[in-house]
């Protein structure tokens, strides 16, 4: 009953942080700004955002619920809080605010800290869920590069 908890919490957590993220880009990727940069030739339409986020929390979520049940630390819980602040942040910074290079920093210590989790608690009683996290890393990674070149072209 436990794991089913710290699943639904974080589900509602990971999803309300999106919705959060959501509410504080503004018009986001449909403003007159962001429709006017030198985007990357490898960006996605808009619809995969959507569906790589879902997978990402679905997956973040039960992750973070074995993570929890197993090491359930204050390190752990701090790990957790500055994930959400750096996710959530992001579509401020960078979509509302206009800072494209903080943007750039701001996403690329989120996909430190995700590839920190994966590595450094990926010792026996995670070693298969650690796993999850690899769509969000392969989505940081993907993202940050998308940041990255409206940075260095824009």
């Amino acid at each position: 009953m436990k794991k089913t908890y710290w699943i639904l919490l974080f589900l509602f957590i990971n999803f309300g942080g999106l919705a959060l993220g959501i509410l504080l880009m503004n018009d986001g990727p449909r403003s007159q700004w962001y429709l006017n940069l030198n985007k990357a030739p490898w960006t996605p339409p808009g619809w995969v955002f959507g569906a790589a986020w879902t997978l990402i929390m679905v997956c973040f979520s039960i992750y973070l619920s074995d993570l929890f049940t197993i090491r359930n630390s204050k390190f752990v819980k701090i790990l957790f809080v500055i994930q959400v602040v750096l996710n959530i942040s992001w579509n401020f910074v960078f979509f509302n605010q206009h800072l494209i290079n903080i943007g750039v920093l701001n996403i690329s210590l989120l996909t430190l800290l995700i590839f920190y989790l994966f590595i450094s608690f990926g010792d026996d009683t995670l070693s298969k869920s650690k796993y999850l996290l690899l769509p969000y890393m392969i989505w940081l990674c993907i993202a940050t590069s998308l940041n990255t070149y409206i940075a260095i072209y824009n």
